[in-house]
C-alpha cells in the first residue's frame, strides 16, 4: 500500500473549531464505541462524530507503516469535519502514530490516545502478577513498554503479555457472549489465572465489551480494567484548557454520528443497537457516501 498522508494544515488549514463543534474519535472499528460511551456519558453536552476504519479492521495483525497510514487517513478525516479534537481510541493505533499526529497538527487540532491501564493494575494488585489483553502491535509499540519499565518494574510486579486475534473479529460480528468467544478467551485467559494474576488490563477498545464473558468465567478471580473513564478525564481536561467545552447540545436528536469506511454499515447497525446505551442517540452511515 502506498502511503497517504494528511495534507499540511499549515498549506489548507482548517478554521479553528468553536465549542460547539463536535468531538472526533476514531478506532479500527466498533470497538471504541466503549470510550464514545464514556466520553458521552462524561460531557453530555458534546457531539460526536466517530469514523470506524471497518475496511481495514483489525489492526493488530497489520505492519507498523501500514497502521500510521491507516490511522492518519482517519484522522485527517475528522480534522477536515471540523471536529474540535481527535480521540485515537484505538490502542494499536496510538502505540504507532501519537508523536506524528501530534508533531503534524500542533496544537491546532489536540490528539488524545490511549495506552493500556496498566499503572492501576500495578498499585492494586495482591498477588504481584497482572496481565495486560492486546493486540501485537500494541506490544511492539513504545508507549506500553514505557508504563512497564515506569510503574511494573520499580514495583517488582510481574506483567504477563496476551494476545488473541480471534477476539476482535468476533466483537466485531456482535458475537462478543457467545460460546465461541469464551472458549477462545479461555485459551489465553486460564494459563494467566494459573500463573496467580489477580487483574487483567483490557488493552484494546474492543475489549471492554468482554467484560460479561470474563466475569461468567472466572467471577471475581479477575479485576478487570480499561481506560474508558480515564481518556473522558483527559477530553474534558484538553477542551477545558482550550476553552472548547459546550455549554448546551447545540442540536436536538443525533449524538453520536457513525461513520464506517467498509461497506457494511446496514450489517453493523444491528450490532451497534446492542452496544450503545439506550440514552445516547446514534446514526450510522458508509463513509464513502460522505468523501465523494
Amino acid at each position: 500500500m502506498s502511503a497517504i498522508l494528511p495534507l499540511s494544515p499549515l498549506e489548507n488549514p482548517m478554521p479553528k473549531a468553536l465549542a460547539d463543534a463536535p468531538i472526533g474519535i476514531f478506532d479500527s472499528g466498533i470497538g471504541g464505541l466503549s470510550i464514545a460511551q464514556e466520553i458521552a456519558n462524561y460531557l453530555p453536552n458534546e457531539r460526536i462524530v466517530y469514523y470506524a476504519d471497518t475496511a481495514h479492521v483489525p489492526y493488530g495483525p497489520r505492519t507498523d507503516q501500514n497502521i500510521r497510514e491507516l490511522t492518519a487517513q482517519a484522522i485527517e478525516w475528522l480534522y477536515r469535519q471540523g471536529c474540535k479534537i481527535a480521540v485515537v481510541a484505538c490502542n494499536t493505533a496510538s502505540a504507532f502514530s501519537l508523536d506524528y499526529l501530534r508533531d503534524h497538527y500542533g496544537e491546532n487540532f489536540p490528539i488524545v490516545g490511549l495506552v493500556p491501564a496498566l499503572k492501576p493494575a500495578v498499585l492494586q494488585t495482591q498477588s504481584k502478577v497482572v496481565s495486560v489483553l492486546a493486540t501485537p502491535a500494541t506490544f511492539r509499540g513504545k508507549l506500553i513498554k514505557d508504563v512497564m519499565q515506569r510503574f511494573a518494574e520499580p514495583a517488582n510486579v510481574e506483567v504477563l503479555t496476551i494476545t488473541n486475534l480471534e477476539l476482535v473479529p468476533l466483537i466485531e460480528s456482535g458475537r462478543y457472549n457467545s460460546l465461541e468467544c469464551k472458549h477462545s478467551l479461555q485459551k489465553v485467559l486460564d494459563p494467566v489465572i494459573a500463573k496467580g494474576s489477580d487483574y487483567l488490563v483490557l488493552g484494546c477498545t474492543h475489549y471492554p465489551y468482554l467484560k460479561q464473558s470474563i466475569q461468567e468465567l472466572y467471577g471475581p478471580q479477575l479485576n478487570l480494567i480499561d481506560s474508558g473513564l480515564a481518556v473522558a478525564r483527559q477530553t474534558a481536561r484538553i477542551l477545558l484548557k482550550n476553552e472548547l467545552i459546550s455549554s448546551s447540545l447545540q442540536e436536538k436528536g443525533v449524538r453520536l454520528q457513525c461513520f464506517v469506511s467498509g461497506e457494511n454499515a446496514k450489517q453493523l447497525e444491528n450490532v451497534i443497537k446492542h452496544l450503545i446505551q439506550p440514552k445516547i442517540t446514534w446514526s450510522v452511515e458508509n463513509i464513502v457516501e460522505k468523501l465523494g
